[in-house]
């Protein structure tokens, strides 16, 4: 079935400008951000943990420190002193190599992190220790060791899964594409070609069912073209001699002989791929709050313990032992366990939280950029409406209302236009039974005709009707001029003199919808709407929910750069479910996608709404919040604590008898853990409305 679309054919493709950073995820360092974990996996700090912890089970039962705390005594046998070096040993080397190798790559950089100081804490942690089992006093750090290579690659494994979580969006937007396409050669004949092979001015033919192997325009033919996945238009939109087509649009019921105008990365589509690729990697130099803290806390501790060592050799009178004992200390005291969960440990209860509501979180800094929200913009097709038409108006002369349904739902019942689809599901809610309709045919580019009780019946476009030369009743005509006003399609129900009805339809708004946006105005956040559809349709779904501020006929590459002017006047999320959003939800600050949207809208997103509710967006604010709060918290803790605890480290207080032991300032860092474990846990009590 063809209908008309009114004013809402999309523009067509045209090559998009230079953008400048598309996405708000990070800061354009190019040493910042998570390029300490380059060549890094999840994989790996996984499986080195595993062994860490296995080798950790003895190291803190051999410890005598532990033994004293604890009250017990480990089994004794010949060499067993030399139980904790070696496995330590082996720790260092496997599990530490991967800090190690991050602490080089930050010096060379000039950026020294929290690499650089887990690198420091442990090197200083095993050479002293292995100096003690020599022969030099003192107490080793085997278990402190042990303990902090465990939480380190237990808070990489966490960061790396969000990180580095495979992003699938430019594999499912190089799928839209078909690997074959039919050349149509001088002679007329038809030859299967390779996509990559086609040329500029190359005639294709596209059959009905198949996708547009490339950017080109109509020379014969007429048909109907979803292009839901460029524009966000819920309906299929005509296309006729002369109109252009694009790559991956699916082509409807009409064959089309076209000549080619763009291929490879010329394609609309190719640019929306640029567009997700640039995006994905700006966000990829994001610096966390937590590198910023580590990096000042490592010049603050090397900083302090080489001053410490050197102070109390020469001006403390102490011995070599002391003095290195005081410096071990500082360091072990600065040693990032706390820093290093601070935000992981956050975040995995955020998404537990979240995952409980029905939102799915693939971007671990999501709940930290989501904290100061200002603007809320929604795609319209399938986010603030449900992707679907239903029938929204029928005015009927010569025949009832409902003799005008059954008779479209009759003709249309074999359909598979969208339509169609509305038509027989409003007879059905109707409880009407569609008319028996004898020879239906379809004619390409206008509609349907058959008989109906002996009578032949058309239902199409409206134009259909000024072509034929039927009688247009001026009850009728208003009906068309109503839903042309609204910005819905329509369509006609005639006879071979007269026509005898109009149906109206109208993308259906989601309930849900409503809700969303009254609970953003309660949060102070402002909805804005984007879609590709004409200024009508938008006026209409913007007033039916209450948003003010809207923007309407807009293609992939300008929802973007509305995005990006949205974030130049304050902090922006994006919701949308389709192909086309990619670019848009990866340039807002928070993207946000509807669980029921394509693949490439999902993992282009840093949020998903499991249930397709709209409502959702609110509910990840108020999480965002209470996550920002609980970062804030833990990083003060895990930073601040160090104020207070290095200076007594070094030793400040020496002198009025207040000294911290080696093996306390390791209880106290671990009880900083502990500290950011429980703050962390203690999101879980949050309850979103």
């Amino acid at each position: 079935m063809e209908h008309e679309h009114h004013d809402m054919k999309a523009a067509g493709p045209t090559a998009m400008t230079e953008h400048g950073t598309h996405a708000g995820h990070g800061a354009p360092d190019s040493h910042a951000g998570h390029d300490k974990h380059e060549g890094h996996s999840p994989e790996m700090f996984r499986d080195r943990l595993w062994v860490s912890l296995v080798l950790t089970i003895p190291i803190l039962y051999f410890s005598e420190q532990l033994q004293s705390w604890l009250g017990y005594r480990a089994v004794s046998f010949p060499g067993v002193g030399w139980v904790n070096p070696i496995l330590a040993t082996v720790l260092f080397v496997y599990a530490g190599s991967v800090f190690l190798k991050g602490g080089v790559r930050e010096l060379r950089a000039r950026t020294p992190g929290m690499m650089t100081l887990i690198s420091v804490a442990i090197s200083v942690a095993y050479i002293y220790s292995l100096a003690v089992s020599l022969g030099l006093g003192g107490k080793p750090f085997y278990w402190e060791l042990a303990t902090l290579l465990d939480v380190m690659l237990l808070g990489h494994w966490i960061e790396m899964r969000s990180i580095q979580s495979a992003s699938k969006a430019l594999e499912e937007l190089a799928a839209m594409v078909p690997n074959v396409a039919h050349k149509v050669r001088p002679d007329g004949s038809l030859e299967d070609v390779d996509v990559a092979t086609l040329a500029v001015g190359d005639l294709i033919l596209v059959r009905p069912g198949e996708q547009v192997p490339a950017d080109a325009e109509i020379v014969e033919g007429a048909s109907s073209m979803n292009e839901a996945f460029l524009t966000g238009e819920s309906r299929p939109v005509s296309k006729g001699t002369g109109d252009e087509i694009v790559a991956g649009a699916v082509n409807g019921e009409g064959a089309l002989t076209a000549r080619v105008i763009r291929t490879g990365d010329e394609t609309t589509l190719s640019q929306i791929m640029r567009l997700v690729e640039e995006a994905q990697a700006s966000r990829s130099r994001y610096q966390v709050l937590a590198d910023k803290a580590a990096y000042w806390l490592t010049i603050i501790a090397i900083g302090v313990s080489i001053p410490t060592a050197a102070g109390w050799l020469l001006f403390g009178g102490a011995g070599v032992t002391f003095a290195i004992a005081r410096a071990v200390t500082v360091l072990v005291i600065a040693c990032p366990h706390a820093l290093g969960l601070a935000i992981p440990l956050v975040n995995m209860n955020a998404t537990s939280i979240s995952a409980r509501n029905g939102i799915l979180v693939r971007n671990r800094e999501a709940f930290e950029r989501a904290r100061n929200i200002s603007f809320v913009a929604f795609d319209k097709t399938g986010t603030l409406t449900e992707g679907r038409f239903v029938v929204s108006d029928i005015a009927a002369e010569g025949m009832t209302e409902e003799e005008a349904l059954a008779a479209a739902a009759g003709l249309e019942r074999s359909s598979e236009h969208p339509l169609a689809a509305a038509i027989v599901e409003s007879a059905a809610g109707r409880g009407l039974q569609p008319k028996q309709a004898l020879e239906v045919t379809a004619v390409p580019g206008h509609g349907l005709e058959g008989s109906v009780d002996g009578r032949l019946l058309r239902v199409g476009r409206p134009e259909w009707v000024g072509q034929l030369g039927v009688h247009l009743p001026e009850r009728l005509d208003e009906a068309l001029a109503r839903a042309d006003q609204r910005g819905e399609s329509a369509v006609v129900v005639m006879d071979e003199s007269a026509a005898l009805a109009v149906l109206a339809f109208a993308d259906k708004v989601r309930d849900s919808a409503r809700v969303a946006v009254e609970r953003l105005r309660a949060l102070g956040v402002t909805p804005v709407m984007i879609t590709g559809d004409a200024e009508a349709v938008a006026r209409t779904v913007a007033a039916d929910l209450g948003i003010g501020r809207f923007y309407a006929r807009v293609l992939p590459q300008d929802k973007a750069r509305i995005v990006g002017e949205l974030k130049q006047e304050a902090p922006t999320a994006f919701v949308g479910d389709g192909i086309n959003d990619a670019p848009a939800l990866l340039a807002a600050d928070v993207g946000i996608a509807i669980g029921a949207g394509t693949n490439v809208a999902i993992e282009s997103a840093d949020l998903v709404l499991v249930e397709d509710d709209p409502a959702d967006v609110a509910r990840v604010l108020q999480l965002a919040m209470a996550t920002r709060r609980k970062m804030v918290q833990n990083l003060a803790w895990a930073t601040g604590y160090n104020t207070f605890a290095i200076p007594l480290a070094a030793g400040v207080l020496a002198s009025k008898g207040i000294l911290l032991d080696p093996a306390v300032g390791a209880l106290l860092m671990s009880l900083s853990t502990v500290i950011v474990a429980v703050n962390a846990m203690l999101l879980r009590r949050l309850r979103l409305d």
